[in-house]
Formats: C-alpha cells, structure tokens, sequence
C-alpha cells in the first residue's frame, strides 16, 4: 500500500505517509477513515508526508481531485512534508483549493509540522516563507 496512516491528538490529527505510486485502491482505505474522523471531530487537521513518492496513477489522480473537493472544507490545517521541489509545489497549488491553512515542511523539519498541527496551538493566520 502507498498509503499508511496514524492518527495522533486523539484522532483530531491524522497522519499520512505517501510512498510509491497511490493507486485507487488506496484511496478506498483512506477516505473511509477521513470520513470517520471528521464526523467525529468536525475539522480536522492533517500531515501529509511524502518519502520516496512518484505520484499517482490516473485513476488515483480522480480520486484525488474527488477528495479535495469533498473534504477540503473538513481539513483546518494541512502539513506537506516532502524532500523535492515538486513536492514543495503541490503544496502551492493545494492553497486555492481549501480552506485549510497549508504549509510545507522539508523532511528534516518533519517534528516542526508535528509541532504546527497540535491541536491546542492557536493558529497564527501567518503564511511560512516557501
């Protein structure tokens, strides 16, 4: 599976790490689980790690592009961690697509981005220089 998940806070943050290709499958896994957790918790917050990820296939990429639209609303806070500059991207081109506040993080600062989604810190309304 590319996909593994944790959830952390008590469910109110949930963790993922991207590896491989996604494929549709994997989305049939993880959305189910984002649906539990907003219905539990209303908005959530969520850490999105990418560590030797290629992307998606194009069924995957439907999947995707499904999510967003249905979720993005539900998800107050997003944190991509990645290591390349295309993965820095994604996190760009996440901002008009959501209401979330949307930082990205190299992997090095992977407990920075643990640290910015803790639930019980106030949001700073700032923008992190990419």
């Amino acid at each position: 599976m590319a996909i593994e998940m944790k959830e952390t806070h008590g469910g109110k943050v949930l963790e993922l790490q991207l590896t491989g290709k996604l494929a549709r499958e994997d989305y049939e896994k993880f959305v189910p689980e984002v649906e539990r957790l907003v219905e539990r918790h209303g908005k959530i917050r969520m850490l999105v790690e990418m560590h030797d990820f290629h992307g998606w296939s194009a069924g995957a990429m439907w999947e995707d592009t499904k999510f967003a639209v249905q979720y993005f609303s539900d998800i107050e806070r997003l944190a991509v961690v990645g290591e390349t500059k295309w993965q820095e991207g994604l996190s760009l081109f996440a901002k008009p697509f959501t209401a979330a506040e949307v930082r990205y993080f190299d992997r090095v600062r992977l407990n920075e981005a643990r640290d910015w989604l803790g639930p019980d810190q106030p949001p700073t309304g700032k923008e992190e220089p990419a």
